[in-house]
């Protein structure tokens, strides 16, 4: 059955975790932090490239981050927004969702809850069910589980909890680019 032109189909995507996924975190302790300003945003090996690649092959690119540095009072908004800008423009981003709430405040959008993606998913009329969430911490996986997305966990030996599954396992985002374009090509 053919699809009407006037028929609009719902996109896949790509969610990404920013700090440990697309950008080097900050590591003390074995618990990674996210880059102070501009300045300290360095991207990770094959970031770039893979963002490129899977946008490429018609993937919409949506990082979502928990940026608790806002509520702590130990960032700016005004220094986080530039951090995001810079990030999107390099990566070719469509956007970036940003949940600055605690562990205590009980919002919907901070991960390991899926408020970011389903909120992205109404704005962007995303394919849950086609989309995957990439992240380096059990909370993104748990995000991407709960709504419905394939995940892929980044791998980068933090001294924490771990997801307790996830659909692909890798060292980084160009690791795991094959298995996105392998096991989703449609």
């Amino acid at each position: 059955m053919s699809v009407p032109a006037t028929a609009k189909r719902a996109r896949r995507a790509v969610f990404l975790d920013r700090d440990g996924v697309l950008n080097r975190p900050v590591v003390r302790e074995g618990r990674p932090y996210p880059p102070a300003s501009v300045e300290g945003l360095h991207l990770l090996a094959g970031a770039e490239d893979a963002c490129r690649r899977l946008g490429a092959a018609g993937w919409l690119l949506i990082c979502v981050t928990n940026q608790p540095d806002i509520a702590r009072g130990t960032q700016t908004r005004q220094r986080l927004d530039a951090i995001n800008e810079a990030l999107r423009r390099r990566l070719g981003l469509a956007a970036i969702r940003v949940c600055p709430h605690d562990d205590g405040d009980g919002c919907a959008c901070r991960k390991p809850r899926p408020g970011l993606l389903l909120e992205a998913a109404v704005d962007f009329d995303i394919d849950l069910v086609s989309s995957i969430m990439v992240g380096d911490r059990w909370s993104d996986i748990e995000a991407g589980k709960r709504a419905g997305c394939r995940t892929v966990f980044v791998d980068r030996g933090y001294a924490e909890k771990r997801p307790d599954e996830t659909d692909f396992a890798c060292a980084g985002l160009r690791e795991a680019l094959p298995w996105i374009l392998k096991t989703t090509s449609s």
